[in-house]
Formats: C-alpha cells, sequence, structure tokens
C-alpha cells in the first residue's frame, strides 16, 4: 500500500485483511469459495477501489487499492476523488431540504414559484397538476430524461436552461413531462436538475458554491466539491475514469453541467461523514444541517421505495 495510506492496529489490520480476502457472491453457501479483491479487480478490469467502513457512528478504517491513473502509475489513496455519479442526487436532497428547513422555500409548492432564470412549461401530460420539489427530489413528478452521459473535455457546455430545453450544445433532449405527476416512480436526473435551478434561483450563488457553503463544509467534507470541472483541486487527487473494459475516458474524466445530478467529486472518508451525519440526525444526537424531523421528512418515502434524495429499502420482518 502507498507509504501515504494509514497504518492501524493489528486488531483493526487483521479486520482490514478479512474483507480483502472474503469476498463472495450475494449469497453464499457452505461450498462457495471466496475471492481476493485484487483477483476481482483484475477480473473486472477495475484499475482502483477506494474503501471506507463506517462502526458505530465513526470511521473505523479506509483504505486504497489500485492505480488512480494507470499510464501515470499513480496509486489511489484514502484523498483520491473520484466522480460519485448519481450518489450527487443524494447530497443534493440535503442542500434542498436545508433550503426548506430555513424557510426559503416549501416542497409541495408548483415549483414555477421559485424558478426565476427559467419556467416550467406544463402541457396537457401533467394533466393540470403542479410539480414540486418532493415529486422532483423522489422522482415522481413523471419527467424525461433518466441520466446524463456528461462532455468531453474541451466540448461547449450546455447552460443548466439548455439542457433542461435540449438545445444545442445539450447533448440529450429536453426534460418534459412522460406522465401525471405524483402517481409512479420514474428515475429523472433531468427532474433533479431542475432542483439545481431551484437552488442558484433561490439562494442567488453558483449551485456549488451554495452546496459548499450549506452541505460539504458543515458536513466535514472538505476535499469535496461539485466544481465542473473540477477547480481549485490538485490534479494528482483525481481519479481517472476508466470503462467496463479497461481503457480510460479520452480526457481522464467528462464534464457534469448537471452538478445536482453527477457533479460531486468526492471520496469514501468524505462519504462516510455524511453517512454518519445521517444516522446521529436520525436518532435526534446531531444537527449540523438538518434537524432529527427533517432528516426522518428525507428519508420517508413518498411512493414506493423513493424518498427525497435517496431510496430506502424496507424488509418486511414478517
Amino acid at each position: 500500500q502507498p507509504k501515504s495510506q494509514t497504518n492501524y492496529s493489528p486488531e483493526t489490520e487483521e479486520r482490514i485483511k478479512l474483507v480483502e480476502n472474503s469476498l463472495g457472491d450475494w449469497v453464499r453457501t457452505q461450498y462457495d469459495t471466496t475471492w481476493n479483491l485484487r483477483e476481482r479487480m483484475k477480473h473486472h478490469k477495475v484499475n482502483g477501489v477506494s474503501i471506507a467502513v463506517v462502526d458505530n457512528f465513526k470511521i473505523d478504517w479506509a483504505r486504497a487499492y489500485g492505480w488512480a491513473d494507470s499510464s501515470e502509475k499513480r496509486p489511489v489513496t484514502e484523498k483520491t476523488l473520484f466522480q460519485a455519479a448519481s450518489v450527487s442526487k443524494s447530497l443534493n436532497g440535503v442542500g434542498v431540504l436545508k433550503l426548506v428547513q430555513d424557510g426559503k422555500i416549501d416542497l409541495h409548492t408548483d415549483i414555477n414559484e421559485y424558478l426565476k432564470s427559467w419556467k416550467f412549461p406544463y402541457d396537457s401530460v401533467s394533466g393540470g397538476r403542479p410539480i414540486t420539489l418532493a415529486a422532483l427530489l423522489s422522482h415522481t413528478a413523471g419527467l424525461t430524461i433518466h441520466g446524463f452521459p456528461g462532455y468531453a473535455q474541451g466540448d461547449s457546455l450546455p447552460t443548466v436552461q439548455q439542457v433542461l430545453d435540449g438545445l444545442p450544445p445539450a447533448n440529450t433532449e429536453a426534460v418534459r413531462p412522460f406522465m401525471k405527476p405524483d402517481t409512479a416512480t420514474i428515475y429523472s436526473g433531468g427532474g433533479t436538475t431542475i432542483t439545481q435551478l431551484v437552488v442558484t434561483d433561490v439562494t442567488g450563488l453558483p449551485y456549488d458554491e451554495s452546496m459548499q457553503k450549506y452541505v460539504l463544509d458543515p458536513l466535514g467534507m472538505k476535499s469535496s466539491s461539485y466544481k465542473q470541472p473540477p477547480a481549485g483541486i490538485e490534479s494528482s487527487l483525481l481519479a481517472t475514469g476508466y470503462k467496463a473494459d479497461g481503457t480510460p475516458v479520452p480526457g481522464k474524466y467528462h464534464v457534469y453541467p448537471e452538478q445536482a445530478a453527477a457533479g460531486l467529486w468526492t471520496n469514501p472518508t468524505d462519504l462516510s461523514r455524511y453517512i454518519i451525519e445521517t444516522a446521529l440526525s436520525w436518532n435526534g444526537r446531531s444537527e449540523r444541517i438538518l434537524t432529527h424531523d427533517f432528516t426522518k421528512l428525507r428519508l420517508e418515502p413518498v411512493i414506493e421505495d423513493a424518498a427525497l434524495g435517496v431510496f430506502v429499502s424496507r424488509h418486511d420482518s414478517s
């Protein structure tokens, strides 16, 4: 492991070894063999992996494996930042709920009450029902555009309004009604992008600055950022993206103007701070950002398992 990685007590190192050498399928039987992490990385053509483990509201250990960039022979460390993809939506939910908690916006009001720089173009598909922030966060607004491919380095980048209207240089179609809101869960990164515009229109700050101020910094996620493309971060900290066959993404990574949906750069240690705060707040033991009641609200499914920025699996004990 790189010298920059933390050495732990012998007991913790034993627990780490168990994880490294005891990988298996979802379902295990007494006859199954286990795999080792390096073998699995090679099998799946994964260049680099970073892990953090939370136990009893604390980070128990963190360790990284392989290359952040294999051609540069630059190893992954605990500090290496990765593109968090749709995990970005979860932190975005915290940011939106913070504005609700502060009385700046309401979850159940027509979004056009808050949108200043663009208005949602309702049509007959919406059936006269208003679209709300609760629906956008829970993917129940009935909107198009599942996800975004991002933009290659050097490409012209669209504004958020151009993304929402599907206008050049946007590389996706317009975000529009697909079915009546509040009837079913239809995953929509397009809907999340509308919440991004609400945040900027209401706070008057660029989205990444608003999220840094109200979410990332209070959580102690000091290494993380929603800036797109990443700025003010040492390039040696950025993991290169790789395709399924192990070849690098041209330009090392894509750029996402759709920051709320896919723009977060972070690492497992920082993400663990978000997980820990969520658990503490749920238990009424912390409110760095959201109170206990607002954390409960954020994790309460609206339809099926879709809550406000997260999906909550509930297992019936009966």
